[in-house]
């Protein structure tokens, strides 16, 4: 009676123009209506652009091929259905997570890209810095999975959910799925699924991680080659997986359900000096590359300008059984994640982040007063200050709704 639909793309963020015609050609192909379909994208920095942001711009044809092969897999998934069980369950690899923002001793100037030296914390500080007081938040270490297996107990699917951002590679010319492809490839080992007809499917979907790195600022780390600290993060995440999934009570089915609602949030444009400022930097740039943060920071205040005073943003919730599943369109710091699953009615629920749409960073209105690069207006960051409290309660809701 409901069939859902879950999409994990290795892309950095897709917009919802993008998201919303692979949905259009999902419903059309596969009757699936758009509102249960998921897509959500890992964030890995090495991927094409598929979402305009800072000195990057997006192939309209891209875009385009972006949605179709959307759609493509999801018609791949329904052609393969089959009988199958179902389990889920929660694990833990503390070790990968660090907040990268930090509050530094006083004395300290942090200066922003406008000028300001009111920020009280620094993203991705030096490591070792004698400055260096404390994370200005959490790290949500929960690694969370659903997994799907034949009545004969052979491996068909498994999504999973952690809350790191991408790891990155020295190589900046390659193309890489970055630790989330490599979990892919990982847990398919782990598990003895290679080679399967039709193949295994591993995802893993980036949780709550908008302040959240792989980088230990406590201490300096040597240096590694270019895939060596993905795959090292890829292999810790996955064998937790496996960890977890050796224990999992598969069942023969499970209650579905979806709730979604659009919400219109605020905007935080720029004002008229802050306008006359970026376009004198433009000016004095002359149409040359943009070099450092002051001038890439002047070219987003002059675009974002001429944005709407509200945007709407899609929330979404799936529900699985006893599993809740959230979907936020933004990067989403982790103690936000966390305040969901303390309020949650679902034992376990994971919040899936860039799901369905892009609108930025969404920190907290207690780390706005920090600042901090999250927090600088952007493209990348634009939403109102009390935008996550917002969030929240809608999420509350609809995950009440679906109980």
């Amino acid at each position: 009676k409901t069939r859902l639909a879950i999409v994990v793309c290795d892309s950095c963020m897709i917009p919802r123009e993008v998201m919303d015609a692979a949905k259009a050609l999902i419903a059309q192909r596969s009757g699936i209506p758009a509102g249960r379909v998921l897509i959500s994208a890992t964030h890995t920095h090495t991927g094409p652009t598929c979402t305009p942001v800072f000195q990057s711009d997006p192939d309209k044809e891209y875009q385009q091929f972006v949605a179709v092969r959307i759609a493509d897999a999801v018609q791949r998934a329904v052609n393969n259905l089959a009988p199958a069980q179902i389990a889920w369950g929660v694990g833990k690899e503390p070790n990968q997570v660090f907040n990268r923002r930090w509050r530094m001793k006083p004395g300290t100037v942090l200066v922003d890209p406008f000028g300001g030296t009111n920020d009280l914390v620094k993203m991705n500080p030096p490591a070792e810095s004698p400055d260096l007081i404390e994370p200005a938040g959490p790290t949500d270490p929960d690694v969370s999975i659903l997994a799907v297996q034949t009545p004969a107990g052979k491996p068909i699917a498994v999504l999973a959910n952690y809350s790191l951002h991408y790891v990155g590679t020295s190589r900046s010319e390659d193309i890489s799925a970055d630790y989330f492809g490599a979990f892919c490839d990982r847990i398919q080992q782990l598990l003895g699924a290679d080679r399967q007809d039709p193949p295994f499917v591993a995802l893993l979907s980036n949780g709550t991680s908008g302040d959240i790195n792989n980088i230990n600022f406590r201490k300096q780390q040597p240096a590694k080659g270019p895939y060596e600290q993905i795959n090292l993060v890829a292999d810790a995440v996955a064998r937790e997986v496996h960890r977890v999934y050796r224990g999992l009570e598969f069942r023969n089915g499970a209650a579905l359900g979806v709730a979604q609602k659009e919400i219109k949030l605020g905007v935080r444009l720029p004002d008229a000096a802050d306008i006359v400022r970026a376009e004198k930097i433009l000016a004095q740039a002359k149409g040359r590359e943009l070099r450092g943060y002051e001038e890439v920071y002047a070219r987003e205040t002059v675009l974002i300008k001429d944005y709407p005073r509200e945007v709407p943003i899609i929330l979404q919730i799936l529900r699985v059984g006893d599993l809740g599943i959230v979907a936020i369109p933004c990067e989403v710091f982790a103690e936000i994640g966390l305040a969901i699953k303390a309020q949650r009615p679902f034992k376990p629920t994971f919040t899936i982040e860039l799901a369905n749409g892009y609108n930025g960073y969404l920190p907290t209105p207690a780390q706005h007063k920090l600042g901090g690069y999250e927090t600088w207006r952007a493209r990348s960051s634009y939403l109102e200050v009390e935008a996550s409290t917002r969030v929240v309660e809608t999420v509350m809701e609809l995950l009440g709704q679906v109980k």
